[in-house]
C-alpha cells in the first residue's frame, strides 16, 4: 500500500511516501479501515519531532487520526462489521496510507449523513475542545473566556461550544484569521502575536481578567494565558505546546500568577477517567443532534502532499482542520 512514512525525528520535511509498505493485519481488540481521510493533527507534528511523550520510532508510518470503511476485524470486536464507516484515533500511527489498524475501542461511527472527511475532529479536537471546557475548566453562563489559537480546528470547536454555554469569547489568532472567528460567534479577536496579550485581555475585562483560558500554543503564550487569568479564581487548561516548552515555577504561582493550572491530555483522560469522557462524548453527541456542532470542512491535501500541510500547520499558516486523502 501506499504510506507516508516518517524516516527521523527531524521534523515533518523527513516524511516520505513509500509504495510497498504491507497492509496490516488486525489482532485482538483491533480493526483494520480502508482510510479514505486522515486528520493532520499537531500531535503528528510533535511525533515528527520526538516531542510527543511515548510516541514511535521512525521509521513509522505517520497520522494518528483516520477515518473510513472498516475492511475487517480482529478477535473479540464485536459491533464493527465491514463495510461500516467509522472513525478513531492510534496513538503509534498509521493513518497516513491506505489501510490503518484502530484499537475497537477508539473508535467511533461516522454519522450518518456524514463523509468521512466531515467527521474528522470527532476524537480529537472536538472533545478536546469540550473536556477543557467543561468538566476540567467548569466554564459556566455569563464567564469570560480567553481562547488562544482559536482559528484552528480545536479553536474553532471551542469558540462555537462557548458561545453554547453562554460565554464572552475573547479569541486569539493572527489577524488575517479575525473574520473567521468572529464569524464562530466570538465576541472579541485579538492579534495572538501582539505585544502584550494579557493587557488586551485586561482592557477587555475590565481589569479583572478571563474566567477560563484555554492555552495549546506554549512557549511564550503560556505566561500570556497566565498573566490574563482572573486572580485566585481564574483557571488555564494547557492542552497543546504547537511553540514549544514553557516553565512554571512555585515562585510564579505565589507570586505572579494565582490561578489554577490544569493539564489535558485527551488519552490520558480516556484512559484514566473513562466516566469523565464518556460524559464529554454523550454531551459532543448531544451537541452535534441538536446542530450546535456540525460537519467540518477540511482543506484536503492529497497524500503526497502530508510534508507540506504538516509544515504549514507547523507554522499556523492555517485555518481550521486539514485532511490527507490517501
Amino acid at each position: 500500500m501506499r504510506a507516508l512514512q516518517q524516516t527521523s525525528l527531524n521534523g515533518p520535511q523527513d516524511l516520505r511516501l513509500i509504495t510497498g509498505a504491507p497492509v496490516p493485519s488486525p489482532g485482538i481488540g483491533q480493526v483494520l479501515i480502508r482510510v479514505t481521510a486522515a486528520g493532520v493533527n499537531f500531535a503528528d507534528i510533535q511525533q515528527a519531532t520526538g516531542t510527543f511523550a511515548g510516541g514511535p520510532n521512525p521509521p513509522y508510518v505517520a497520522g494518528i487520526e483516520g477515518a473510513g470503511e472498516v475492511v475487517s476485524v480482529g478477535e473479540g470486536v464485536a459491533g464493527l462489521e465491514p463495510g461500516t464507516h467509522v472513525i478513531g484515533v492510534g496513538i503509534t500511527g498509521g493513518a497516513f496510507a491506505e489501510y490503518m489498524l484502530l484499537p475497537a475501542a477508539s473508535v467511533i461511527h461516522v454519522p450518518a449523513g456524514w463523509t468521512d472527511e466531515q467527521a474528522l475532529g470527532l476524537v480529537v479536537s472536538l472533545p478536546t475542545a469540550l473536556a477543557a471546557l467543561k468538566p476540567l475548566g467548569h466554564l459556566t453562563s455569563g464567564q469570560t473566556v480567553l481562547i488562544h489559537a482559536a482559528a484552528g480546528a480545536t479553536g474553532q470547536a471551542a469558540v462555537t461550544m462557548a458561545k453554547h454555554y453562554g460565554a464572552t469569547v475573547i479569541a486569539a489568532a493572527s489577524p488575517e484569521k479575525h473574520d473567521v472567528v468572529l464569524s464562530l460567534g466570538a465576541d472579541h479577536a485579538i492579534d495572538s502575536r501582539g505585544t502584550d496579550l494579557a493587557a488586551e485581555v485586561m482592557r477587555l475585562t475590565g481589569g479583572t481578567g478571563a474566567d477560563l483560558v484555554l492555552e495549546s500554543v506554549g512557549g511564550p503564550a503560556l505566561e500570556a494565558g497566565l498573566a490574563s487569568a482572573k486572580r485566585v479564581t481564574g483557571r488555564v487548561v494547557v492542552y497543546g505546546m504547537a511553540a514549544g516548552e514553557a516553565t512554571i515555577t512555585n515562585w510564579d504561582l505565589i507570586y505572579r500568577h494565582q490561578v489554577h493550572v490544569i493539564g489535558l491530555n485527551i488519552g490520558t483522560l480516556i484512559q484514566d477517567a473513562p466516566s469523565t469522557f464518556g460524559e464529554v462524548m454523550g454531551e459532543m453527541f448531544g451537541l452535534l443532534a441538536s446542530g450546535v456542532l456540525r460537519p467540518g470542512r477540511p482543506t484536503c491535501y492529497p497524500l503526497a502532499e502530508g510534508p507540506k500541510a504538516l509544515t504549514e500547520l507547523e507554522a499556523r499558516a492555517t485555518v481550521g482542520r486539514l485532511a490527507l486523502l490517501p
